[in-house]
């Protein structure tokens, strides 16, 4: 069995080659049914908010004498029946219940319910409200940055690479991205608050950087095209996705190791504020290295191979190539 070090000589040299750009029809069809099923996921199972983005009500209940998230329910449910209750221990010694909005007679009622219910004083249960208004802030603020985010990568790729195809590829394996750990999220009744905003800041940077370094290496391979090197455009693209497929896997492995520490290990012991952005940045890690190899790389191939100059080339490769009777 060869070590990661000779795996990752014969990937540089190309004795061993994955076919990401050969393959691509499977990667793309893949990649579109990946998509389709995230955006509809919402349909069969709507996306959860954080009050942050909805508005509402928030109790806060310090040194309970239990953690049982059901008694929480059952207090508020006794003053505002059908009430949507969503509860969170998030220390240990707090517990905290985010409701609809309510009025400050419910609140007062609540709070006198949850003090009962964890057998508190009711100094020990303090109470927030969030508005709606300031949640469509939050919302609008959240989208703005992010289109801002994907026009300034556009932009500066493109003057980067000085091609515009590169920031085409990069920017729809970031949507890619976006798309499925969103979906994951919906699909698994996790709850997209500001912190979770941020992670997905975080991962898009995050991927724009794992791009940059494959496109990089991808100009390289490519200048040198055509006859000289033997090789034609799509093999070139192949190549430097394989030559840094090795350090692609390292730089996730780094990355994600920490974040499910704290996801796995630091969160169930009590570090429960850092889920929501531990969890966005674990899943989109993970999905942006599998989105720049398997849809910006490809993607990318593409978009130039059929460009004339590029085209003529890769004839001229492959013509030389029957004359030598080499197998194609």
């Amino acid at each position: 069995m060869r070590s990661m070090t000779q795996l990752g000589n014969d990937l540089y040299s190309g004795k061993t080659s994955f076919p990401f750009v050969q393959r691509r029809r499977i990667w793309f069809l893949i990649a579109a049914l990946l998509v389709i099923g995230a955006a509809l996921v919402p349909l069969v199972r709507p996306i959860q908010f954080s009050i942050e983005f909805t508005g509402g009500s928030q109790f806060t209940v310090s040194n309970p004498s239990t953690f049982d998230q059901s008694l929480a329910t059952q207090a508020v449910t006794s003053v505002v029946p059908g009430a949507t209750t969503r509860v969170t221990v998030i220390s240990d010694s707090a517990v905290r219940v985010q409701t609809d909005q309510m009025s400050n007679d419910e609140t007062q009622a609540v709070s006198a319910a949850l003090a009962d219910a964890y057998k508190v004083p009711t100094s020990e249960v303090t109470n927030s409200f969030i508005g709606a208004t300031w949640g469509a802030d939050v919302t609008r603020q959240s989208l703005w940055g992010l289109a801002i985010f994907l026009a300034l990568t556009f932009l500066i790729l493109a003057l980067y690479f000085r091609t515009w195809k590169m920031s085409v590829a990069a920017i729809i394996g970031l949507v890619d991205v976006l798309v499925i750990t969103i979906g994951i999220y919906a699909l698994f009744g996790f709850e997209i608050s500001p912190a979770a905003v941020i992670g997905f800041l975080t991962i898009l940077s995050y991927a724009l950087y794992d791009t940059t370094v494959v496109f990089d290496k991808v100009r390289e391979n490519t200048r040198e095209d055509g006859e000289i090197s033997g090789r034609t455009f799509a093999e070139s693209v192949n190549l430097a996705a394989n030559q840094t497929l090795i350090r692609s896997i390292n730089t996730t492995v780094v990355a994600v190791l920490p974040i499910g520490a704290i996801l796995f290990i630091g969160v169930p012991l009590g570090a429960r504020t850092l889920s929501d952005i531990s969890l966005s940045i674990f899943v989109g890690t993970l999905v942006a290295a599998y989105s720049t190899l398997f849809v910006a790389v490809p993607l990318y191939a593409l978009l130039r191979e059929r460009e004339p100059a590029i085209a003529q080339r890769d004839a001229r490769v492959r013509s030389a190539r029957e004359k030598a009777g080499v197998p194609a």
